[in-house]
């Protein structure tokens, strides 16, 4: 698999890069979410928790796929900013809150 990224956005107000690529991947079949955003990590220099993938398409018939994600300046960006079901899509979750006690009488 070849990544080759076709258009990077600042976006200074969501705190994120805004990441435009296409994906060579002749004769195997089109790259997973986690694969394509460890691709993209590496690509921008960040980690692989402040990636997220919004889209990936194949193009029919020649072995490409066109997509964009996001690259978020942190995770707790990623957190505050994305929904929720790309969030999970993507593997990121947020710090589980301990569950509060009974009050006592």
């Amino acid at each position: 698999m070849k990544m080759e990224i076709n258009e990077k956005k600042e976006n200074p107000l969501c705190q994120r890069v805004e990441v435009y690529f296409t994906i060579d991947h002749n004769g195997e079949p089109t790259p997973g979410r986690n694969a394509v955003a460890e691709e993209v990590a590496k690509a921008v220099k960040s980690k692989r928790d402040c990636v997220v993938v919004a889209s990936v398409e194949s193009m029919y018939g020649i072995g490409k796929s066109k997509g964009y994600a996001k690259v978020y300046d942190s995770k707790e960006a990623a957190l505050k900013l994305e929904k929720e079901y790309l969030l999970k899509r993507n593997g990121i979750e947020a710090p589980k809150a301990e569950p509060e006690a009974p009050a006592e009488e």
